[in-house]
């Protein structure tokens, strides 16, 4: 990004002695790229606060307003340049804000499929991880359980191959919760045992009461049997 910064500045100074005012739409697309992934650095902290205040205290924790425009913001950005790598990545988080914190699925749900769709068109398994990820709670909130395992599944392989291993281990948790509800203990008990190997070799402390959680409640869900 300061790179890109720079380079405007030399554009501009190229200009300004020769006359050449190509220079000058040269430096408008290194800025435009500068500003599309500084709003989704920005965006990211945001959210990153938001869902860490969340873990404090639920219902109290709210949206910052200027998360979701600079999402998109960046989206617009990143289009315009024909940057589809970065687009996908900041349709994911606007995506990701719909269905975090606005809770809302049926606008997320659209916008995640269309950035999965860019990513994978750019071999980003990052940002593909992240959207299977999303669409796997998704499905899983709409009770589409085998569809969730399959989304969680795929998402999980790609955070192992590119080595995001705190990631996979909290796509197990969310594998675990789908494993209880299909009646899959055994299975539901081997990811949480995993997923917390992971985290503690990761020190992802979040991660780690994320899985102890998980195992509260379902062992919770066991001592009281069959509802």
């Amino acid at each position: 990004m300061d790179g890109r910064v720079r380079h405007a500045g030399l554009l501009y100074e190229r200009a300004v002695f020769t006359g050449d005012a190509g220079r000058l739409a040269e430096a408008d697309r290194e800025l435009d790229a500068a500003e599309a992934e500084l709003a989704v650095a920005r965006g990211r902290l945001m959210h990153t606060r938001f869902l860490l205040r969340r873990d404090q205290d639920p219902i109290t924790a709210e949206e910052d307003p200027g998360e979701l425009p600079l999402f998109e913001r960046a989206a617009q950005l990143f289009r315009a340049l024909g940057d589809i790598r970065g687009e996908a990545e900041a349709l994911f988080w606007v995506g990701c804000f719909h269905q975090l914190v606005r809770h809302d699925n049926a606008t997320a749900v659209p916008v995640l499929e269309r950035a999965l769709e860019l990513a994978s068109q750019a071999g980003d398994e990052a940002a593909m991880s992240e959207a299977l990820r999303h669409l796997g709670i998704a499905e899983h909130g709409a009770g589409r359980l085998e569809m969730a395992r399959q989304h969680l599944e795929e998402s999980t392989r790609l955070r192992r191959e590119i080595g995001l291993l705190p990631g996979a281990a909290a796509n197990m948790v969310g594998l675990a919760y789908i494993a209880a509800a299909q009646e899959r203990r055994d299975d539901a008990l081997a990811l949480l045992d995993e997923a917390s190997a992971i985290a503690v070799a990761s020190e992802a402390h979040r991660i780690f009461q994320q899985v102890n959680e998980a195992r509260a409640e379902l062992s919770d869900q066991h001592t009281r049997g069959p509802a």
